[in-house]
């Protein structure tokens, strides 16, 4: 992410102060809405966390009409200020495609609740809390134009034109890849996007009649599921990160492209937190069962054990009881007659 005031981008905070935060008895929590880079958010909170996780969960949600054509990609940061040790402050950066189906991003698992109300570290002072947000806001022409109104955008989205667009070669210029009249793609995205468009020329062919903003973020939205399956691995496949997945399938699903072929990748790497959490249980059971095995292993040989020394016992009491007359220690030692 680009850091404050670089010439050509800079971070725009909102800060958020809440008070009597012991007193919340809510679910769920919002910020007045604010306006950056002309368009409307507002922070959401979880004090409680969710479904009982014992984390503050913080997300950003755009609060714009929420229409179809509505998207915005940015570059954000939340932070929970710690008002003692300014140093010691938790931020979490991101970022996130913002549009109608997905008008919310951030974290579910931004600090365990108990350190959060720790009173030795600051978050809460005096029964108040601050959170704040920076969105990385580009001044470029070229995006200030893209980013004029929402009709442009709707348009972009929506309808088709009558200019076809022009035939397509992949070169690669410096961190990203320009598709020839589709506009630059991240480089990392440059290899698969090659790949799969060479084994599926259908992917191309169905955007031929679609403006170059609106092809340039199909084959990016395509670019980061294709990325996303190449670099994750299945031990990555938790919770968070399978939602995340799901949002970027659900984003690249509304550019209309055929993609039979790729959704069972999908949905397979999507199955892999069940897989996860299954396999968690199954490694414990494991464990379990291998510890009662050696649990069970030393109780039999303790029970030989003790078998042995029963019959061995056995034979010495026999042997010294051979001759031997009890007598009632009770009973008085007689003498005389």
């Amino acid at each position: 992410m680009e850091k404050e005031n670089n010439k050509d981008k800079m971070f725009e905070k909102f800060t958020w102060t809440i008070k009597d935060f012991s007193k919340l008895d809510s679910h769920k929590l919002y910020s007045e809405k604010f306006s950056i880079d002309d368009h409307l958010w507002r922070i959401l909170i979880f004090p409680k966390g969710l479904k009982n996780a014992n984390y503050l969960s913080i997300y950003l949600e755009g609060v714009e009409n929420l229409v179809e054509g509505w998207n915005k990609f940015i570059n954000f940061k939340l932070a929970l200020i710690d008002q003692i040790n300014h140093k010691m402050t938790k931020t979490g950066e991101t970022e996130h495609q913002f549009n109608a189906k997905s008008n919310d991003w951030g974290f579910a698992r931004f600090i365990p609740l108990d350190e959060l109300h720790n009173p030795n570290n600051g978050f809460i002072v005096n029964d108040t809390c601050i959170i704040e947000v920076e969105i990385l806001v580009s001044k470029l022409k070229h995006e200030n134009e893209v980013d004029k109104t929402d009709n442009q955008i709707k348009d972009i989205l929506t309808k088709h034109t009558d200019k076809p667009l022009p035939k397509k070669t992949f070169t690669t210029v410096d961190e990203v890849v320009d598709l020839k009249g589709l506009g630059k793609i991240e480089q990392d995205f440059y290899p698969l996007l090659e790949e799969v468009c060479s084994r599926h020329p259908s992917l191309l062919n169905s955007q031929k009649k679609r403006t170059l903003e609106y092809v340039e973020w199909a084959f990016t939205a395509l670019g980061r599921v294709l990325h996303f399956l190449k670099t994750k691995m299945v031990k990555d496949m938790d919770e968070d990160t399978c939602n995340h997945l799901q949002i970027l399938w659900e984003e690249l699903e509304t550019f209309k492209f055929d993609l039979t072929w790729l959704e069972p990748h999908v949905q397979s790497a999507l199955s892999m937190k069940t897989y996860m959490e299954r396999s968690v249980q199954v490694k414990k059971l494991k464990e379990n069962v291998s510890s009662l095995e050696m649990e069970t292993k030393m109780l039999k040989e303790k029970i030989i054990e003790t078998k042995v020394n029963l019959e061995i016992t056995r034979r010495e009491l026999t042997k010294i009881s051979e001759g031997f007359v009890e007598y009632n220690l009770d009973d008085g030692l007689a003498y005389g007659g």
